[in-house]
């Protein structure tokens, strides 16, 4: 096999986001688009991928074959020893963060936009997940990106033409007499495997079957059906009625891979008919997920995340391991810290992002964390992981014999209950965002908020959250805006990462209750009050000229 060296001009824009780069289809199918960033990734590794091994797979969209098999061609040429791939290239986030640790692996190239939509007219993304098998960290991203600016040519090997679709290896041999390698995997197999390790899977099977617990999962037509398939028929003997859009489309059958009560509203009405008792669903790469109770009893993931937490002795992994600590993002609720204070154990606030989990995790010092993103994860792998999810809350419904609903309600009663919604203001004006933004930056340097009342709320103080993370010292800075009134609640302002054109500006509002009598209220009416403040101070509707929001959490 002969490589070519390829000359090129660098495209604008190729900044990874939180999650890697995510552009329209139509953005990364400009001829020498993939191609320059692919290059910059293994420019940015200066070397380090020589005669060593990466994972390759993703969430089966449209365009993600044609991109494998140009990372195959180019890592060919880049004196890259083996790819590990998933049959057909499928592979989830999740299961591509396992097989980097497994194989002992460089990194993995993760072709997925998430929760995006698909198909030809959606979007597609490529990010990069270092050796510990999370998201790489910014110093990474930053050096990717520095060489998408600069890059001049790519190397290829355009005549090695891949099979990718049958289990197995395949062995190349390249210009310089040394070998290339592919190996396929069952997507499925090793990340069954690792559930195994972590879950009692004869209790999880006795359970569900025993008439107590009816379920449902939805894959959304994303990459977690054959997962799911493999767990909920083979392992636990279900029948194919409990799994829903189980086959990875290219466009996701239309759907939008974003499991939330608007995006996965028909999930919603079917789970509020009463036929079943708990319900997931799940993204388009399998890391996010939506839990439902029976009649459509939504379960908060901030409240998710504390509940597994505060049951983590339902799970035979942390029976076996002990728990070192938990973890949040910033402007995820605050029920997890309670949880952490009961148990005696630290809990860290982080930026939005996995990859700040990832340091704390690799240190020790860190077990179970989550993000209010529909995001969920523990020290199993360096990644939030869905199905994980699902199988943590089975583990504890069948350790307890109690409803969702059950559990939560005196989850309450126990830590007291916040109150927690966001509001997605998706595809706005970047000019009006960013001047929101600005304005609310002005308003902090000014102070003249703090000590003001707004009807029963006071602030307290107003700040834009920077970190500097324990274990690398690493600052990041300008990660959300938060005002915190005097009773606890918050109202968080940030621009997100995740979307691929446009800005998504996200409002995030939380309410500390503990009275007994108003736990159980409708979280709506409980937040208006607070809304309302959030849309005066922020000026949100005259700036960005949009009167609702796109979703509502």
């Amino acid at each position: 096999m002969t490589s070519t060296t390829v000359t090129t001009k660098p495209f604008e824009g190729q900044k990874p986001g939180t999650s890697g780069l995510r552009k329209p289809v139509a953005t990364f199918t400009k001829p020498n688009y993939t191609e320059n960033f692919v290059q910059s990734i293994f420019n940015a590794l200066e070397g380090r991928a020589c005669g060593r091994t990466l994972i390759v797979g993703g969430d089966g969209r449209y365009f993600m074959q044609e991109a494998i098999e140009k990372i195959i061609q180019m890592a060919a040429a880049n004196k890259v020893g083996k790819l590990v791939i998933g049959a057909n290239g499928i592979l989830s986030t999740p299961a591509a963060s396992h097989l980097i640790r497994k194989k002992k692996a460089l990194g993995a190239i993760v072709l997925t936009a998430s929760h995006n939509p698909g198909g030809q007219s959606g979007d597609f993304g490529i990010k990069f997940n270092s050796s510990n098998g999370g998201p790489a960290a910014e110093a990474i991203t930053d050096l990717i990106y520095e060489h998408s600016t600069n890059i001049t040519e790519y190397s290829i090997c355009k005549d090695l033409k891949p099979m990718f679709s049958i289990v197995g290896r395949q062995n190349y041999r390249m210009e310089n007499g040394k070998f290339f390698q592919l190996e396929i995997v069952d997507p499925e197999h090793a990340y069954t495997e690792l559930m195994r390790r972590v879950f009692d899977f004869n209790v999880i099977k006795t359970f569900v079957n025993s008439g107590d617990c009816q379920i449902v999962v939805n894959g959304m037509n994303g990459v977690t059906g054959p997962y799911l398939r493999k767990l909920i028929i083979e392992e636990f003997g279900l029948t194919e009625e409990s799994i829903l859009n189980g086959t990875p489309l290219k466009d996701f059958g239309g759907l939008h891979p974003d499991p939330n009560m608007t995006y996965a509203a028909d999930f919603v009405k079917l789970m509020n008919t009463g036929k079943y008792h708990f319900g997931g669903a799940f993204d388009g790469d399998g890391d996010r997920n939506m839990l439902l109770g029976q009649k459509g009893f939504f379960i908060n993931p901030s409240d998710s995340v504390a509940l597994i937490a505060a049951n983590a002795e339902c799970i035979p992994y942390f029976q076996k391991h002990k728990l070192k600590g938990v973890a949040r993002s910033m402007p995820t609720s605050g029920a997890l810290d309670r949880v952490a204070q009961k148990l005696g154990v630290e809990c860290y606030e982080v930026p939005t992002g996995w990859k700040f989990f990832g340091n704390l995790m690799d240190a020790d010092k860190l077990s179970i964390c989550g993000e209010e993103s529909f995001g969920t994860g523990s020290n199993h792998i360096r990644e939030k992981d869905g199905i994980w999810t699902f199988l943590a809350w089975l583990s504890i419904l069948a350790h307890t014999k109690k409803t969702p609903e059950q559990l939560l309600e005196e989850h309450w009663k126990e830590f007291g209950r916040n109150f927690y919604t966001r509001y997605d203001y998706e595809n706005v004006s970047s000019d009006g965002a960013n001047k929101m933004i600005a304005s609310l930056r002005a308003l902090i340097s000014k102070k003249t908020e703090v000590g003001k009342k707004y009807g029963d709320y006071t602030v307290k103080g107003m700040d834009d959250f920077s970190y500097t993370d324990p274990i690398d010292k690493s600052v990041s800075d300008k990660q959300g805006i938060r005002i915190m009134f005097d009773d606890g609640s918050r109202i968080i302002y940030r621009l997100s990462g995740t979307g691929s054109q446009g800005a998504t500006v996200r409002v995030y509002i939380e309410s500390y209750v503990t009275d007994a009598k108003k736990i159980s209220q409708d979280t709506q009416q409980i937040l208006k009050p607070l809304v309302k403040i959030a849309l005066q101070i922020s000026k949100l509707i005259e700036v960005t000229g949009r009167e609702t929001p796109t979703v509502i959490t």
